[in-house]
C-alpha cells in the first residue's frame, strides 16, 4: 500500500499530478481543491494517498490531509460513492465542510459537488451521520497537512496559540453521558470553534437532552454556533 509520496511536481494535469519520486513518476489523480493548493511545477510536494486496485485498473488518489483521506475512504462505503465523487465532495466542502453538513444532516450543502445529486446526497447524510462524529473527533489526533503548499494553521491550533480569553463558565454538567460531551467538545474544537463557545454551546445542548448521545449533541450544538440571521 502506497500512503503517502514526498517529492517533485512534475507536471498538474486538469485532474492528476505527476510526482517524481527518487526518479519514479508517480500520477496521483487530486480534487480541484487540492490542486489549487499545489504549488508550481519544480516544487516539492507531500500527498497522503490510497490506492484503488481493480483487476485491470491501478490508481492513485492524493490528499493535502490525513483526515481527508479518512473522509473519503468514509465517503466510499457509501453505495454509489465512487473515487470520482469523493473527490468532488472533499474537494469542493473540504473536511470541516463535510463534516457539518452531514452531522447537521443538510444534504442540500453536498449538492454543491459537481456530479452529486439530491438522491446520492440524501443517502450520504443518512448513512454517514452516525459515523461522522467519530472522524470529527478524530481529526485533533492528525498530524497537521504538510507539503501541499502552506496551508493556514487550523482554527482550533490558532486559539490555543492565543493569549489566554475569558471563558464563558459552564453550568454543573447536568448529563449523564460525559463521554458524549467530552467527545462534543472535542469534535467542535477540530472544526475551529473556541473553548468557552464549544463548551457553552455543547452545556446548553446537554441541558435540553441529558439524554443525547455524541452525533446529537454535535449537531444541537452546531445549531447554537451557527450565525443567527
Amino acid at each position: 500500500m502506497i500512503g503517502r509520496l514526498s517529492g517533485r511536481l512534475d507536471h498538474r494535469g486538469p485532474d492528476h499530478v505527476l510526482i517524481d519520486v527518487g526518479g519514479v513518476g508517480y500520477v496521483v489523480h487530486v480534487s480541484e481543491g487540492t490542486l489549487a493548493r499545489l504549488p508550481p511545477v519544480g516544487g516539492a510536494v507531500t500527498l497522503h494517498t490510497e490506492l484503488l486496485v481493480r483487476e485491470d485498473l491501478l490508481q492513485l488518489f492524493g490528499f493535502p490531509s490525513l483526515l481527508e483521506k479518512e473522509w473519503h475512504r468514509l465517503l466510499t462505503t457509501v453505495q454509489g460513492v465512487g473515487a470520482k465523487a469523493s473527490l468532488a465532495l472533499t474537494g469542493t466542502l473540504g473536511a470541516d465542510g463535510l463534516a457539518r453538513a452531514i452531522a447537521l444532516g443538510d444534504w442540500a450543502a453536498l449538492r454543491a459537488a459537481p456530479g452529486v445529486g439530491p438522491k446520492l446526497a440524501q443517502r450520504i447524510v443518512n448513512e454517514l451521520k452516525a459515523k461522522a462524529p467519530a472522524l470529527m473527533a478524530l481529526g485533533g489526533s492528525l498530524p497537521p497537512p504538510d507539503g501541499a503548499g502552506t496551508p493556514a494553521a487550523p482554527a482550533a491550533m490558532a486559539v490555543a496559540a492565543a493569549p489566554a480569553a475569558p471563558v464563558a463558565p459552564v453550568p454543573p454538567p447536568v448529563a449523564p453521558r460525559p463521554a458524549a460531551s467530552a467527545e462534543a467538545l472535542s469534535a467542535l474544537g477540530n472544526l475551529g470553534y473556541g473553548p468557552g463557545e464549544a463548551a457553552a454551546a455543547v452545556a446548553e445542548a446537554a441541558r435540553a437532552d441529558p439524554e443525547a448521545a455524541t452525533p446529537a449533541l454535535i449537531r444541537a450544538a452546531l445549531r447554537l454556533l451557527a450565525p443567527k440571521v
